[in-house]
């Protein structure tokens, strides 16, 4: 799928989240809810880090294109080394190693223990890089014709405000993990769910998804995974634009709705 689409799909997806917890009776905080979906729908592009071409590359300027080609030629690298006697050859390393559940869960892991241990910076940090990728995804069309200047500073200014919302007592930095020095624990849960929502929406396409490597599938290791082809889209075709796109708007306010115990 294409970027607007994935951020999207990952904001829904946490909104959806919170609707659940709610409905178990462990309501998130409104700045959880908020600060998750944005983080998820940054971190729902950060799997393309492997796609020269894809919206994260133009997040951060010639910073964040060096990191795409870098990663690009790293996933191809493991992909020579690890492919089955099944799998194809290829020419570069997109929709392979950042695009299966081990990386996500690595990432939200990183993120994690970087947010505990790297203290208030590390946080701010890790919210500056999400804010600006959801800035990128959720609202294109404006960061097409902006300055990327402004995107960063709209970005950082977001961060600083919303870390300030969530170090206030009952407002979430200690939200699921609230034992002493374990603030923040829980911002790798919207990190790992912002990747496998982007794999889950790469499985719908005509090209499959390999999300289960490095579990092996018959003489494949990086199997493909998706529906049948019959059932599959193109990214950027119209199923994606009129159908998926305006079902992601429906049900992440659905989701949040449900989440904040208005409906």
């Amino acid at each position: 799928m294409m970027g607007p689409a994935h951020s999207l799909s990952g904001a829904a997806a946490w909104l959806g989240v919170g609707a659940a917890a709610a409905a178990a009776g462990h309501t998130m905080p409104w700045p959880v809810l908020v600060v998750g979906a944005l983080i998820t729908a940054g971190a729902a592009l950060a799997p393309d880090l492997d796609h020269k071409s894809a919206t994260i590359s133009r997040a951060f300027g010639p910073v964040s294109k060096a990191v795409c080609e870098i990663v690009d030629k790293l996933s191809y690298a493991v992909y020579k080394a690890t492919k089955g006697p099944g799998d194809p050859r290829r020419t570069g390393g997109h929709r392979t190693l950042t695009h299966t559940w081990l990386w996500a869960v690595l990432c939200g892991a990183a993120a994690s223990v970087t947010a505990v241990t790297g203290g208030r910076w590390a946080v701010l940090a890790i919210l500056f890089v999400h804010l600006v990728l959801a800035v990128e995804g959720l609202l294109w069309r404006a960061a097409r014709v902006s300055s990327d200047v402004l995107v960063w500073l709209l970005g950082a200014t977001s961060a600083w405000i919303l870390a300030g919302v969530l170090d206030k007592p009952g407002h979430g930095a200690d939200w699921l993990f609230d034992a002493p020095g374990q603030e923040y624990l829980w911002l790798g849960l919207p990190i790992i769910l912002g990747a496998l929502v982007h794999d889950i929406g790469d499985a719908l396409t005509v090209s499959g998804c390999p999300i289960l490597w490095p579990i092996p599938l018959g003489r494949k290791r990086w199997y493909p995974l998706g529906p049948p082809k019959a059932m599959r889209f193109r990214a950027g075709s119209w199923v994606e634009l009129k159908v998926l796109m305006p079902a992601f708007m429906i049900l992440g306010g659905v989701g949040a709705a449900a989440a904040l115990n208005v409906i």
